[in-house]
């Protein structure tokens, strides 16, 4: 990609990711278009799609939470790892509303553009709480897909003004479901 090209994607970037945090996975192709000031057919050019725009929005961090599993798990015992991991994971979830939703589908689509991003997610959390199960930390009659629905209805939960005051709270309240070996909620907080 030219520079000059690499640029205006960039600049559609840093635009669609301040439209998409304001009003979340419903914010309008056309606005994002006006706000970066282009037309509404550049933007086109560079997302033909809506799932091709969050794609690239998402990827990002996707990645990352795929990346932070991967150092967590090498550098942090099993059950510290799931639940360091778990808290990015609904941090991300949060960041971005009706995120989730669109995880959830592109996960089950194999075409989708988001797929590999949210398989790897999935995978990179379902490998720590396999470490913490192995070792006798975690819940032995949860998988992968029970971990993700946690996170995405934690996220979700804590999007809502009424629990968002208790989103600490109820962090610690499904991580202790999560974990079988709970320590008391101080030393949570202090390990969290």
């Amino acid at each position: 990609m030219r520079a000059d090209a690499r640029k205006n994607y960039s600049h559609l970037l840093a635009v669609a990711r301040d439209v998409v945090t304001e009003h979340g996975a419903d914010a309008s192709m056309r606005d994002i278009a006006r706000r970066a000031g282009v037309g509404l057919a550049t933007l086109l050019r560079h997302f033909p799609t809506r799932e091709a725009l969050f794609d690239a929005l998402l990827r990002t961090n996707l990645d990352a939470l795929t990346q932070k599993a991967g150092e967590l798990e090498t550098s942090n015992p099993p059950d510290e790892a799931l639940v360091s991991w778990f808290r990015e994971g609904v941090a991300f979830v949060h960041s971005y509303s009706g995120v989730v939703a669109l995880m959830a589908s592109a996960h089950e689509d194999p075409d989708s553009a988001l797929y590999a991003s949210c398989t790897a997610v999935h995978e990179a959390g379902a490998r720590l709480l396999l470490r913490a199960q192995a070792e006798g930390t975690a819940r032995a009659d949860m998988d992968g897909a029970d971990l993700f629905a946690l996170m995405s209805a934690l996220g979700w939960l804590v999007d809502q003004p009424s629990f968002a005051p208790r989103g600490d709270h109820l962090f610690h309240v499904i991580t202790s479901a999560i974990l079988t070996n709970a320590p008391s909620n101080d030393a949570k907080k202090a390990r969290c």
